[in-house]
C-alpha cells in the first residue's frame, strides 16, 4: 500500500530533529516526550498550516504519525507551543542544514530574493475597506538553488528596507552549497536590481539601478553587459524560481505569521523555509534515500 506523504514528512522531520537537536531540551526534564519527538511536531504544524489545537486533534486522529514519531501519547497544545518557543533561531538553521546535507545538495547558480509576511490577521478586502496601509511587516530573505529549488540559505529581519545589505549574509549561507573547483567555490548569483549595492561581487548577475539615466562607473558599465549576456542566454530567467518558491510559502504554509511576539515571528518565518525544503525534497532527484 502507497505511504502517505503526511507519514514520509513526520519520518524526515523526526530523522533531522535526532540528527540536529539534543535527545532532552533538559537534563531534569519529565521526559515524557524527546526534543527531537515534539519538534517534528512543530515542524509537521508549520507543513499543514494548522494552530496548536488542530494539530493535536490531528495527532489523535493519525495513528500512522504517532508510529513513526514514537509518540505513546499525544503531547498537549501547550506542551508544543513551548516546544516552539524553546526553538532559537540558530537551531532552525542547524535544522535546514541537517536537511541539505542529507540531500547532498551541490548548486552552481543560486537566485536570491526578499519578501514580506503579514504580523496581523486582516485580510485584504478588511485592508482595502479601511483604506490603511501595512507600515511594517516580517521580511524573509530566501536563496533558491537554480537545479533542485531547495532554499540553500534564508534570512529574517523587518521590512520594509533595503534589499543591497542582504546580499552577502545570504551569499555566504549559499557557498557551502555548490559545487567547488579546488579551494574556492566560485557561483552565479541571481537578483534583482533592489539588491545593487557596494557588496555585489563579480559572479552576481545583479542589474546596476540607473541613476540619472546612465552608468557612469566602469564596474557598474561591465555588469550592465554581463545582465545583457545572461539574459540572452537564459541564465537571468532562471531568476524567476527564488519567485516561484516564494509563492509557494505563501500559499501553501501562509502569507502571514500567527505568532505576536517579535523574537517568535521571526523563528516562525524561518520555520516556513524548514517546511517548504520538507515538501520540495519529495520531488528532487537526488531525494534517492529511504529513511527507517
Amino acid at each position: 500500500m502507497r505511504e502517505s506523504r503526511f507519514v514520509r514528512i513526520a519520518k524526515l522531520a523526526y530523522h533531522i530533529a535526532q540528527q540536529t537537536l539534543p535527545t532532552y531540551a533538559h537534563p531534569k526534564s519529565r521526559h515524557d516526550y524527546t526534543f527531537p519527538e515534539r519538534v517534528a511536531c512543530v515542524m509537521l504544524k508549520i507543513y499543514l498550516n494548522y494552530t496548536y489545537r488542530d494539530l493535536e486533534e490531528w495527532l489523535l486522529a493519525t495513528d500512522q504519525v504517532r508510529q513513526v514519531l514514537q509518540l505513546t501519547r499525544v503531547p498537549d497544545h501547550t506542551t508544543l507551543y513551548r516546544t516552539f518557543a524553546k526553538l532559537s533561531q540558530a537551531q532552525w538553521q542547524q535544522l535546514n542544514d541537517a536537511l541539505l546535507q542529507h540531500l547532498q545538495v551541490n548548486e552552481m547558480t543560486v537566485a536570491v530574493d526578499t519578501t514580506g509576511f503579514r504580523n496581523d490577521t486582516a485580510s485584504a478586502y478588511y485592508q482595502s475597506r479601511r483604506g490603511g496601509r501595512r507600515r511594517s511587516w516580517h521580511k524573509g530573505g530566501f536563496v533558491v538553488g537554480t537545479e533542485s529549488q531547495l532554499i540553500v540559505g534564508m534570512r529574517v529581519g523587518r521590512g520594509p528596507g533595503s534589499d543591497a545589505k542582504w546580499s552577502a549574509p545570504l551569499r555566504a549561507q549559499a557557498r557551502r552549497y555548490v559545487v567547488r573547483r579546488g579551494r574556492s567555490a566560485r557561483f552565479w548569483l541571481l537578483a534583482d536590481a533592489g539588491f545593487d549595492g557596494r557588496d555585489v561581487e563579480w559572479t552576481d548577475v545583479v542589474p546596476p539601478i540607473r541613476r540619472g539615466g546612465r552608468l557612469r562607473a566602469w564596474s557598474r558599465v561591465m555588469r550592465a553587459e554581463l545582465v545583457e549576456r545572461a539574459k540572452a542566454s537564459g541564465l537571468y530567467g532562471q531568476r524567476w524560481k527564488v519567485e516561484t518558491v516564494i509563492s509557494v510559502i505563501k500559499r501553501k504554509f501562509g502569507d502571514g505569521v500567527r505568532s505576536r511576539g517579535l523574537r517568535l515571528a521571526r523563528r516562525e518565518v524561518l520555520a516556513k523555509g524548514v517546511a517548504y525544503n520538507l515538501h520540495r525534497s519529495f520531488f528532487v532527484v537526488v531525494c534517492v534515500w529511504c529513511v527507517r
